[in-house]
């Protein structure tokens, strides 16, 4: 997002957290209506036109909201929604972005609530993983003749009780409704606000060999150090690499395996 839509979501996510401090707010519940909510107005085009219309005053979109979401949602989610229609959006779809964003977030504050936060990272970049190497499951998922519910069901299968219930509604509204993202795209942003929530970067580390919990400690320690943010460390074993380690943090790969040394050392002889 750019400019006034990127105001307009640190608002958001702002109203969100002050909202979410009251334990006696449901967050759980609060991302399952704003997953609603953004299903509407990803649907109804027109709608979200008016409510992100800049000629129309905040005020007025915001009664416009509240007429629509009266007596279909919560007081809580009411009031949030109001709040972000009488912002400024530089496009219509970034309002929607938004609610989607706050609905994961939401989830992910019930897990963090729970104490189960880090426990919900982890089976989100497993799961990844898993999609990584299934390309038949990544196909059903992704099979856009498949209805909603039959993905629901498929992947109910995969996570009912081997997952946490907030990975599981995550994932779920992920593949059931991916707004023009690809599966691993979208896996990759949950994994983000994940870490987000305690203001830690994501480290995706691979290494020949399961790592000791004394090296994962040195590693994360070193990490954190350098970028100056905490780091939750996403593992991942390849026999590939032959030894040494791999990092990759957003953009960033920090490359020191032998694999990649003899990859290294191969381009220069043959320059």
């Amino acid at each position: 997002m750019n400019g006034a839509s990127r105001e307009a979501l640190a608002a958001a996510r702002e109203r969100l957290d002050a909202l979410t401090d009251n334990t006696s707010v449901d967050a759980a519940e609060l991302a399952g209506e704003l997953a609603a909510v953004t299903a509407l107005l990803d649907r109804e085009v027109s709608l979200r036109r008016v409510l992100t219309d800049p000629a129309q005053a905040g005020e007025a979109k915001a009664e416009l909201a509240g007429r629509l979401l009266g007596g279909q949602v919560s007081g809580a989610t009411a009031d949030l929604v109001a709040g972000m229609v009488r912002s400024r959006w530089s496009q219509s779809r970034d309002l929607v972005d938004a609610l989607e964003e706050l609905a994961d977030l939401a989830d992910l504050t019930d897990a963090q609530r729970r104490n189960v936060l880090d426990d919900v990272e982890d089976e989100l970049f497993r799961f990844a993983r898993i999609v990584n190497s299934a390309p038949e499951l990544r196909a059903a998922l992704t099979d856009r003749s498949a209805t909603s519910a039959a993905k629901g069901e498929l992947l109910g299968s995969l996570l009912r009780g081997k997952a946490d219930v907030a990975a599981e509604r995550l994932v779920v509204r992920l593949v059931t409704a991916p707004r023009g993202r690809s599966l691993e795209a979208g896996l990759e942003s949950l994994s983000k606000l994940a870490a987000g929530r305690r203001n830690r970067m994501v480290a995706v580390v691979t290494t020949a060999v399961p790592l000791s919990d004394v090296q994962k400690q040195r590693l994360g320690a070193v990490l954190a150090k350098l970028y100056g943010r905490q780091m939750h460390l996403n593992l991942d074993v390849d026999p590939a690499v032959l030894g040494g380690i791999s990092v990759r943090i957003g953009d960033e790969v920090i490359d020191g395996s032998i694999a990649e040394r003899l990859a290294e050392a191969s381009r220069r002889m043959a320059g």
